[in-house]
C-alpha cells in the first residue's frame, strides 16, 4: 500500500517553504506601508471614486492634482480597463459634500466626467474599525466551535483532543498561506483586502475544515475495524479511501473558479483568485497536513509535545 504519512516531512517541509516567504513579505509590507496587507476602505475608511471621462486627456498625474489641491495628498490612483476606456479609480481620505463637489469640478476641467459611470462611496474609518473586529472575531469563535465539535465528536476516540488540535493547525497552515499571497499580490498587483476577502477566508475555512472531518471520520470507522494495525497503517487507509472523494470535489470549483477568473469581470476577479488559492491549501493541508500532523503526534515526533503509548487492539 502506497504511503502518504510516511512522507509527512516532506509535506511539512512544503509548507514550510510557501509559509515562512509568505510570513516574511507579511513582514515587509508592515515595514513599508505599517499594515501586513493593502486595505481597502472597508478597513481604513475614506472615499472611493470610480470615474470615466467622456473624452481622453485626463491622466494619473493630473487627476493627483485636482485631488491635492482639495486636500488629498494620499491617495491611490488606479486605471481601470484599458487605456481606450478612460476609466479610473481613485481613493481617497473621508469628505464631506462640498469637498466631493469641488474634486469633481476640478476633474471636468481635465476632461468632462460621464456622469452616468461615475461612482462615489465613502466609508467612515469606525465602521472598518467594527469590520475588522468582527473578522477577528469570527475566526476565533469558529476555531473553539470547531475543536469543541470534534471533540465531542470523536469521544470515543482515543485521545479526541488531537484531532480538534490538529483540525485547527490545519487551519491556521491555510490562513497563513492566504494571507501571504494576498501580502504578495497588494504589494505586487495593488490587490486590497475588504470585505470580500474576508467572506473568501471564511469560505476557505469552511471547506477545509469539512474535508478535515471527513478524513478523520474515516480514520474513527477504520479503528475498529482494523484491530492489530499499527496506527499510521490505519491512517494511510482511510486517507486513500476518501482522497478521492475530496479530489473531485474541490475539482468540480477549481474548474468553476479557473472560468470566472478567465472570462469574469474586474470586480470579481481578486475574490475568486483568493477563493482558489485557499480552496487548493485547504484541499492540501486537509490530506497532508492535518491527517500527519496525527501520526506525528502518536509517534511523539512534535516538539514539546509528551508522547503518550501507541494504540492498542485493546483501546482501538
Amino acid at each position: 500500500m502506497f504511503s502518504l504519512v510516511q512522507k509527512r516531512r516532506l509535506f511539512f517541509l512544503i509548507s514550510a517553504a510557501v509559509i515562512i516567504p509568505g510570513v516574511i513579505i507579511m513582514l515587509y509590507s508592515v515595514l513599508t506601508t505599517g499594515s501586513l496587507f493593502r486595505l481597502s476602505n472597508d478597513f481604513v475608511g475614506g472615499s472611493i471614486y470610480e470615474i470615466k471621462f467622456v473624452e481622453s486627456g485626463a491622466e494619473e498625474a493630473s487627476i493627483r492634482d485636482v485631488f491635492a489641491a482639495n486636500g488629498n495628498t494620499d491617495i491611490s490612483i488606479q486605471r481601470l480597463g484599458s487605456p481606450d476606456e478612460n476609466r479610473w479609480s481613485v481613493r481617497a481620505n473621508f469628505q464631506d459634500e462640498s469637498t466631493q463637489t469641488a474634486i469633481l469640478n476640478g476633474l471636468d476641467v481635465l476632461a468632462p466626467v460621464d456622469r452616468e459611470s461615475l461612482r462615489v462611496e465613502q466609508v467612515s474609518g469606525t465602521v472598518g474599525q467594527e469590520v475588522s473586529q468582527s473578522a477577528f472575531l469570527a475566526v476565533a469563535v469558529a476555531s473553539v466551535i470547531v475543536t469543541g465539535f470534534i471533540v465531542i465528536a470523536f469521544r470515543q476516540v482515543p485521545n479526541a483532543l488531537r484531532y480538534g488540535v490538529c483540525a485547527i493547525i490545519a487551519m491556521i497552515h491555510d490562513v497563513l498561506v492566504v494571507s501571504g499571497i494576498m501580502s504578495l499580490a497588494g504589494l505586487l498587483l495593488g490587490w486590497e483586502v475588504d470585505a470580500l476577502f474576508l467572506t473568501a477566508v471564511l469560505t476557505v475555512l469552511a471547506f477545509s475544515v469539512q474535508d478535515t472531518i471527513v478524513m478523520f471520520d474515516r480514520i474513527r470507522e477504520n479503528i475498529p475495524k482494523h484491530l492489530g494495525e499499527p496506527y499510521e497503517t490505519i491512517v494511510n487507509r482511510s486517507i486513500l479511501e476518501t482522497m478521492h472523494r475530496s479530489l473531485a470535489t474541490q475539482l468540480n470549483a477549481f474548474f468553476i473558479m479557473v472560468a470566472i477568473l478567465l472570462f469574469g469581470g474586474e470586480s470579481i476577479k481578486q475574490f475568486i483568485g483568493i477563493l482558489f488559492v485557499g480552496l487548493l491549501t485547504g484541499t492540501y493541508s486537509s490530506i497532508f497536513i492535518a491527517v500527519p500532523l496525527l501520526v506525528a503526534w502518536e509517534k511523539g515526533e512534535i516538539p514539546f509535545v509528551n508522547r503518550q503509548k501507541p494504540l492498542s487492539p485493546v483501546e482501538a
